[in-house]
């Protein structure tokens, strides 16, 4: 198959997306398929290039705005699109997001006729600490940006989500569009349990405590994230036994670092920065357990990377979390925003060294059901299931040339 896929994010791999978009490419080109991805150019010109076996076509950008300059937005993606679709001739396009690039990818996949497939990776909780002159309407503004992201996955033949739960939003939002549940999957062959990792080595190279409980966090360092949840937590506890390493970049590192500061953690509170995803299985296999405290997760590929390398996981009782952590089972969900309740799971995790081991089997049993090349399966049997002669729907108003340019 030419599968044409399109998102805000792909490489590097800043957020949940990327990493599913990567993997899923480069999982659909090693199988022999023609994977082309259409995103944000670094730059201000188009940029091109083959990266393992698929084609990544950079589509002109400019900054958003400041203090947002990492994020690139294209004007007029319409321009290069319809030529790329046109010269690739794709047999169906998979978005990967609702913002002003997958905008331009469904009007010129509308325009000629080519079924399109949208996964949803969003929810509003996710943008709302970035608005803040709405921030005091969290409803109007939670409104406007479900009518935004709805009125271009409506315009779908078949919408994805990550989970249950997710599908489960997109219905209760008004979707009308069909909805399938599909994980992101997870690699189970490079996240796995090993048990030979020098564990003293990796915690040492990154700056952390040899003998600690380790609980670890890998992610982006973001508001949303609500990481200062269980900085608030540990502070409860009188433990020095314990530390906290949250692993990642974002523009709350700071703000995170300062609370540290204020909530005298010291050394049980550590940001050792990014980390190369071909060294994330060995620190996950150094680190006890795996805390998660966002209560706006839609799956959490972060999540599912440590429960695949075999770790207890700590969570917040929010969105899709409940979908891989089963109380007692392989790990602990507290209540969203509550470090008490993050408090006494932190404590009841490192007080009983002598279940991590069933809780790890058991966290790496629920990842093996997400297994990426399951999740390969599935998409190649939803692309294949797309009508073949989608019809041309333009929205009100809209006309093009044959090159899609509006």
């Amino acid at each position: 198959m030419r599968i044409a896929m399109a998102g805000q994010t792909y490489d590097p791999p800043i957020n949940g997306p990327g990493v599913f978009s990567i993997q899923l490419a480069e999982g659909l080109a090693r199988q022999g398929h023609r994977v082309m991805v259409l995103t944000p150019s670094p730059c201000l010109r188009a940029v091109d290039r083959i990266q393992n076996g698929v084609r990544v076509e950079g589509i002109p950008a400019v900054p958003l705005f400041p203090p947002y300059a990492d994020i690139r937005v294209n004007v007029a993606p319409g321009l290069w699109v319809g030529r790329l679709l046109d010269e690739f001739q794709p047999d169906v396009v998979h978005l990967q997001d609702h913002y002003p690039l997958c905008r331009g990818v469904l009007r010129a996949a509308r325009r000629r006729g080519i079924p399109v497939l949208a996964t949803n990776h969003f929810v509003p909780e996710n943008m709302l600490p970035y608005v803040p002159l709405l921030r005091r309407a969290p409803g109007l503004l939670t409104r406007l940006l479900w009518r935004t992201a709805l009125g271009a996955l409506d315009r779908a033949d078949l919408v994805t989500a990550p989970s249950r739960t997710a599908a489960q939003i997109l219905r209760d939002c008004g979707l009308r569009v069909e909805v399938r549940a599909v994980s992101c999957g997870v690699d189970v062959e490079h996240f796995t349990p090993d048990q030979d990792v020098d564990r003293r080595a990796v915690r040492l190279r990154y700056g952390l405590e040899v003998e600690a409980t380790l609980f670890l966090y890998v992610g982006r360092l973001d508001r949303e994230k609500c990481l200062e949840v269980l900085l608030q937590a540990l502070a409860r506890l009188d433990r020095h036994d314990l530390q906290l390493a949250m692993v990642g970049q974002g523009r709350h590192r700071r703000a995170l670092a300062a609370l540290a500061q204020a909530l005298t953690l010291g050394r049980r509170a550590v940001f050792p920065g990014y980390v190369p995803t071909a060294d994330l299985p060995a620190l996950l296999n150094s680190a006890d357990v795996f805390a998660m405290p966002s209560d706006a997760e839609l799956l959490s590929i972060a999540t599912l990377e440590a429960m695949a390398t075999g770790r207890p996981i700590l969570a917040a009782d929010a969105r899709a979390l409940p979908e891989l952590v089963r109380p007692g089972l392989n790990g602990f969900l507290f209540r969203p925003g509550d470090s008490e309740s993050a408090a006494r799971g932190i404590a009841e995790l490192a007080d009983h060294r002598e279940a991590w081991a069933r809780m790890g089997a058991a966290s790496r049993a629920l990842a093996l059901a997400h297994d990426c090349r399951e999740t390969l399966r599935r998409y190649l049997e939803l692309y294949e299931s797309l009508p073949r002669a989608a019809q041309s729907v333009a929205a009100p108003g809209e006309e093009a040339d044959m090159n899609g340019r509006p």
